[in-house]
């Protein structure tokens, strides 16, 4: 294993398709707005943050032998990304997730992930084939982990030995696939980021403070948590207790990946040797540099 990567990015690499506007929208609104098209997904915008805190992740994802294939590997790479491991499918698309977003926050959004899901396992064999690591020298570096994986496969990885000695940092793709990281809540070595929303679904209840349900969530048998709150108050929390941070107030004009840059920015802030309160507050102000961007962005 020469030239290694700093992290694993494992998850959803694909294509974002952003309807942008400054109107506030309802249900068959049609407005003016701004429609881009640029590479997203969970894992690519951990990864895409992590390169500009001078981070070098691999990628592990499924990406179609198409034009847009080609296309979405090489934006990858210029940007300083590990494509070396990706699955190539010569028979499965490049994925793509389409979303709307007005002056009143997110309209819609639909995720096509299907060949990602469709790959399975093939996705990890970097892991085990001596590539990243084998079975007798699994890897021990960070792994950043999607929920956009299938029940099934995200349950093989928490019993994985390939797994076992990572430091694995881990988030739901969206608040319907939340429950799917159900089997990843009790393991020792990894730290889950949610949102609010998505903590009350993992356990069952509502909650009306982040601290409050990270608290929970540990109670539930998590190790360690992040939970997010929008723009009230983020905590995390360990055994050892709980912390938490208000974000600095901004003018929001993009949510799609905000919760994406958090996390990275947090792992980008430990690496960095930040302690927990330091990274907190890191992850909280890439965050709120994110979502204030311009508009046309």
């Amino acid at each position: 294993m020469t030239n290694k990567p700093d992290i694993l990015c494992i998850g959803s690499v694909l294509w974002d398709i952003i309807g942008r506007t400054p109107a506030h929208m309802g249900a068959g609104a049609d407005v003016p707005g701004r429609i881009s098209r640029l590479p997203g997904g969970v894992a690519m915008n951990i990864a895409m943050t992590l390169v500009r805190f001078g981070l070098r992740p691999a990628l592990l994802t499924a990406i179609g032998r198409d034009p847009e294939g080609d296309e979405l590997i090489h934006a990858c790479e210029r940007m300083g990304m590990d494509t070396a491991h990706v699955y190539r499918s010569d028979d499965l698309p490049t994925d793509r997730y389409m979303a709307i977003e007005g002056g009143n926050g997110l309209v819609a959004a639909i995720a096509d992930a299907h060949s990602l899901e469709a790959a399975g396992d093939k996705i990890l064999r970097p892991l085990g084939n001596g590539a990243l690591g084998d079975p007798a020298r699994p890897w021990r570096g960070l792994i950043a982990l999607d929920g956009n994986l299938t029940t099934a496969l995200l349950s093989d990885i928490a019993r994985s030995p390939l797994f076992a000695m990572a430091d694995l940092r881990i988030a739901p793709a969206s608040p319907g696939k939340a429950e799917r990281l159900l089997p990843l809540l009790p393991l020792k070595n990894a730290t889950i980021y949610v949102n609010l929303e998505e903590a009350g679904i993992l356990c069952h209840r509502r909650f009306d403070t982040a601290p409050e349900a990270a608290e929970a969530l540990v109670a539930a048998g998590a190790a360690r948590v992040l939970v997010t709150n929008g723009g009230r108050t983020t905590a995390e929390a360990t055994a050892d207790g709980v912390i938490a941070a208000d974000p600095r107030p901004v003018l929001v004009t993009r949510v799609t990946g905000a919760g994406d840059t958090f996390m990275a920015a947090h792992i980008a802030a430990e690496h960095r040797g930040r302690n927990r309160e330091q990274a907190l507050r890191d992850a909280l102000d890439a965050a709120a540099t994110y979502v204030s961007g311009d508009i046309t962005t």
